[in-house]
């Protein structure tokens, strides 16, 4: 079987190439749209792995180009995307993607697993060269436990590989952080809209490798943030006037996050626990923008209108993050969160402040009151999904170091 990998990112493509090739594929990769689509007609692939991020053409301009020839309309393709570009990945799946993946989520070993059971589904035979032959010599009369040696080969191996690629990337991991850095810095100082938007792509360039390169590591918690962070970039890219005084700060404390998580990445990451989330906000609109965005990031959330109902609430249940509208009738949010410190069990859980007054004056109150942060309206679904993990995961690590 052939696989052709559509990829940019040189050590991505590598790495996929080299997977492909263990488990018996003839694999080639192609670092932009255009040569994919050349080598179509020259390498005749059995499947295609598709990133939708592309230079020149587009992982979707690669898809409707290829599906309108007749010969490769049923060439079983394989999308893998950001978590978080939900349009994109509906655009795929129109323009005929067999199958999208989340490049935060999958590991070279599921891509291929993903890989297989499609070509099966399409009746192709994915049995080439049986993977625990590569590099032996074929018996013809193999020992009756010969089949069961293979298999715990194979979970061998592939533990074996795995733990390189983890290995690989965190020694890499403070040199790619330091890129980050830099471009972040670089983005404060720029003294005008195209200084900062060429700061905006590049940071988008590092955040689309890290999550893939994470998520192949099977760094969860940097593949997940990555993976926000990036949609959030493209988002500012594409829509340039997006790009503020709050869109600018959500970058720079999700830049800074994953220094903080990069620095405190174990070789036994264990996944945070779900977290809940209260909205405080009297406006029914702002409260379903709110936890839509949290939906974004699945993050369960509970909406109350009242500040006083709210403030009942909390000592009845838990939660790890609360957003707080300003501009409230009864008690407005300054008032709620000073109360909401009073409480033990609350003296430290984030704060966010969501409004439309960014003057001095409230932004000192915010943080007088107790609060952490704030977001401005109007604001961005996913600027908001970013701050929101930003707030959870920091909350999890610390609270994972305190019982450590």
């Amino acid at each position: 079987m052939k696989i052709l990998i559509i990829e940019d990112d040189q050590l991505v493509a590598n790495i996929y190439r080299n997977k492909f090739a263990l488990e018996g594929f003839a694999a080639e990769t192609a670092s932009d749209g255009d040569i994919g689509l050349e080598l179509l007609q020259s390498f005749r692939p059995d499947a295609v792995l598709l990133d939708l991020v592309l230079p020149r053409v587009t992982g979707l301009e690669v898809m409707r180009k290829l599906r309108a020839q007749k010969e490769f309309q049923e060439l079983p393709v394989i999308v893998i995307s950001n978590t978080y570009l939900t349009n994109m990945v509906q655009e795929a799946w129109k323009a005929g993607a067999t199958k999208c993946l989340s490049k935060a989520s999958c590991t070279p070993k599921q891509v291929i697993e993903a890989v297989r059971s499609t070509l099966k589904m399409n009746g192709a035979t994915t049995a080439t060269f049986p993977r625990a032959q590569i590099g032996t010599t074929r018996k013809t009369s193999p020992e009756p436990s010969q089949p069961s040696r293979s298999l715990e080969a194979s979970a061998e191996a592939d533990a074996a590989f795995q733990a390189e690629l983890r290995r690989d990337f965190v020694t890499g991991l403070p040199g790619t952080l330091n890129s980050f850095r830099t471009s972040l810095q670089a983005l404060i100082k720029a003294e005008n809209d195209a200084g900062r938007l060429k700061q905006i792509q590049e940071l988008f360039r590092r955040s689309h490798s890290l999550a893939s390169n994470a998520g192949m590591a099977g760094v969860t918690q940097i593949a997940q943030m990555a993976d926000a962070l990036e949609a959030l970039l493209k988002e500012l890219s594409d829509k340039p006037k997006t790009i503020n005084a709050s869109t600018l700060r959500t970058v720079a404390s999700a830049v800074d996050f994953l220094v903080v998580l990069a620095e405190r990445t174990s070789q036994s990451e264990k996944p945070f626990p779900a977290a809940e989330v209260l909205v405080v906000d009297d406006e029914a609109i702002s409260r379903r923008a709110i936890t839509y965005a949290l939906e974004k990031g699945k993050l369960k959330s509970t909406a109350i209108e009242d500040p006083i109902e709210a403030f009942k609430l909390l000592s009845l249940k838990k939660f790890d993050l609360i957003f707080l509208d300003v501009d409230m009738p009864n008690m407005n949010g300054f008032e709620l969160c000073t109360k909401i410190r009073t409480q033990p069990s609350y003296a430290r859980t984030p704060v966010v402040f969501v409004t439309g007054l960014t003057d001095l004056e409230s932004r000192a109150n915010s943080t007088m009151s107790g609060g952490n942060d704030f977001i401005a309206k109007p604001f961005l679904f996913i600027e908001l999904t970013v701050k929101a993990l930003v707030h959870v995961f920091r909350s999890r690590l610390d609270a994972a170091a305190k019982t450590a």
